[in-house]
């Protein structure tokens, strides 16, 4: 076997098994290398172009370290910057893939399974279909020494210099304060310190801003609020109760601070699936139209003089399709489409198309009612 006593001999070598045949070489968690050797970033952009450069070798260099990949490797200061022939940020697995990992499951329990752990597949092994969600939480997430227990702070310790002040940010939008002043005032933080923090968690893509589709003046409307769906079961959820967690009372917090709020937790998840949902159904072209851009639209009733808020809008152009997603034990009712008809007369668009996602199917006189209208969609969930 052959052994090499530093980088530079090791693709040296590499170089000469690439001369007249394609090899393929991954350095996984490049991150660690480099930070253990930080000549190495240096190191690769003299041998790509000299001793490389000629050779048949294709070079992957990967990273779950978010921050140092675009900072030390595609960043314009990177010494290997120019030298990547193209790029790839692989995103988690959306509902449809995630639900793949549980056959077994009910697909209300995939659902949930998703809900809690979102699309990560090492997060999505952790839990045993042959045991119950209620289990798995415990097994996998609640109980101490767990690979769930305190990942998410194992992350931010990980890409943060503070952690403890972006924890308390998480924390902060995952109890629904959503809005940037909202956030400084909690933390007790001036808003541009806040901001700037609040900056890296979306570089991250553990926050994302999010913006009323179709606004004429989005910027000041922008919201925040937790992206990967594990990170907002872990602060909606656990942190409160690490304490109790670390007396090893698990069925207790269980019981008394998760079960009674997984419904309302699973409402944002709901949403998510039910565009994701649109979003497929918008590729095959079984929708009234094409949509260019689809979100949530939030804005003020000037008659009621409130906030209203709607959960889906689809639009393209003066078309639209707005949404709304129940994620409730009973079944939608004629009140609810009325409710979404009078919301939908905030709107511009001069062609509107209602689609209704319930959880728990639809009562009968809100289907007869959809079999005479063209413009309004019922679907439930086990149809998704």
């Amino acid at each position: 076997m052959e052994q090499f006593g530093d980088w530079e001999k090791a693709f040296s070598f590499l170089a000469e098994k690439a001369e007249n045949e394609k090899l393929v070489v991954v350095l996984d968690e490049f991150p660690y290398l480099a930070r253990a050797n930080p000549a190495l970033p240096s190191l690769l952009q003299n041998l790509i172009d000299g001793k490389l450069k000629n050779t048949e070798l294709f070079l992957i260099l990967c990273g779950s370290s978010m921050s140092f990949m675009e900072k030390e490797v595609l960043s314009y200061k990177s010494p290997l910057y120019g030298r990547r022939t193209g790029s790839i940020l692989v995103n988690p697995f959306g509902f449809y893939d995630s639900e793949k990992f549980f056959p077994t499951y009910s697909r209300e329990d995939r659902f949930k399974t998703y809900s809690i752990l979102g699309g990560i597949p090492q997060y999505l092994e952790t839990f045993n279909p042959s045991q119950t969600v209620e289990q798995n939480i415990k097994d996998n997430i609640l109980r101490k020494g767990s690979l769930l227990y305190e990942e998410p702070k194992f992350l931010t310790l990980q890409e943060f210099r503070n952690p403890a002040l972006y924890n308390s940010i998480i924390e902060t939008v995952a109890e629904g304060y959503t809005r940037l002043n909202q956030i400084a005032s909690k933390i007790g933080e001036q808003k541009d310190k806040t901001a700037k923090y609040i900056t890296s968690l979306l570089d991250l893509e553990i926050v994302e801003r999010i913006q009323p589709v179709g606004s004429q003046n989005r910027t000041r409307k922008s919201l925040y609020r937790i992206k990967d769906n594990f990170f907002r079961f872990y602060y909606y959820f656990i942190t409160k109760n690490h304490s109790l967690l670390e007396q090893e009372m698990i069925d207790y917090v269980y019981e008394q601070s998760i079960e009674p709020l997984l419904n309302n937790f699973f409402g944002q998840s709901f949403e998510d699936v039910c565009k994701e949902y649109l979003i497929r159904e918008n590729k095959q072209m079984r929708l009234p139209f094409v949509f260019m851009n689809i979100g949530n639209w939030w804005g003020n009733n000037p008659i009621k003089k409130q906030e209203e808020e709607i959960d889906i809008l689809a639009v393209n152009g003066k078309k639209c399709i707005i949404g709304e997603c129940k994620w409730r034990n009973r079944k939608m009712k004629i009140h609810d489409f009325e409710r979404l008809l009078e919301k939908s007369k905030l709107l511009p668009y001069e062609e509107k198309f209602f689609y209704l996602f319930s959880k728990n199917s639809f009562e009968k006189q809100l289907l007869s009612y959809a079999s005479e209208r063209e413009d309004l969609k019922l679907v439930d969930f086990e149809l998704i």
